[in-house]
């Protein structure tokens, strides 16, 4: 079972500001990309059907600390960790890292809680429904506390 998931992302061009430093939103991008290849390291979609049915994650809460800046060309390793697995729901911490530093400067800590809802296609409406079994014994509550931020100098921006 897997309660955590580590995905490298390089910031692009496109994802900075005039002063080559990354816009906000897209941390909630990376989080997010990090979320979709964690589904599928386990064999599933973000979007999945199972037996008829249409499953999706909807987002109920989202947020970002920022620690330091990253900017273009920097690679960033993002460690999603499952904080709170519940019968209809995931709480995902994200920590956020510099892939090159040996250290592992923290630049970032995210939260994300996502829901599991059924689609209808007739009524073209969603509701909230308990993990399916397929998929709930893929996922366990990370063991213990999340990893602490490392470092006590961090400069916040």
């Amino acid at each position: 079972m897997a309660c955590d998931f580590k995905m490298i992302h390089r910031v692009d061009f496109a994802h900075t500001d005039m002063a080559g430093i990354a816009h906000f939103s897209n941390y909630f991008r990376y989080m997010e990309n990090t979320e979709h290849a964690f589904f599928r390291s386990l064999g599933f979609s973000i979007h999945t059907r199972i037996d008829g049915r249409t499953y999706g994650w909807p987002r109920v809460h989202a947020s970002c600390d920022f620690l330091q800046p990253i900017r273009f060309e920097e690679e960033i390793e993002v460690h999603l960790i499952v904080r709170q697995k519940r019968a209809k729901s995931l709480t995902y911490d994200f920590v956020f890292r510099r892939a090159s530093d040996p250290a592992g400067t923290e630049v970032a800590r995210g939260s994300l809680t996502v829901v599991c809802t059924e689609w209808d296609a007739q009524s073209g409406r969603m509701r909230a429904v308990d993990i399916p079994e397929i998929i709930a014994r893929h996922i366990e509550e990370y063991p213990g506390q999340v990893p602490p931020a490392s470092g006590a100098d961090q400069n916040t921006q």
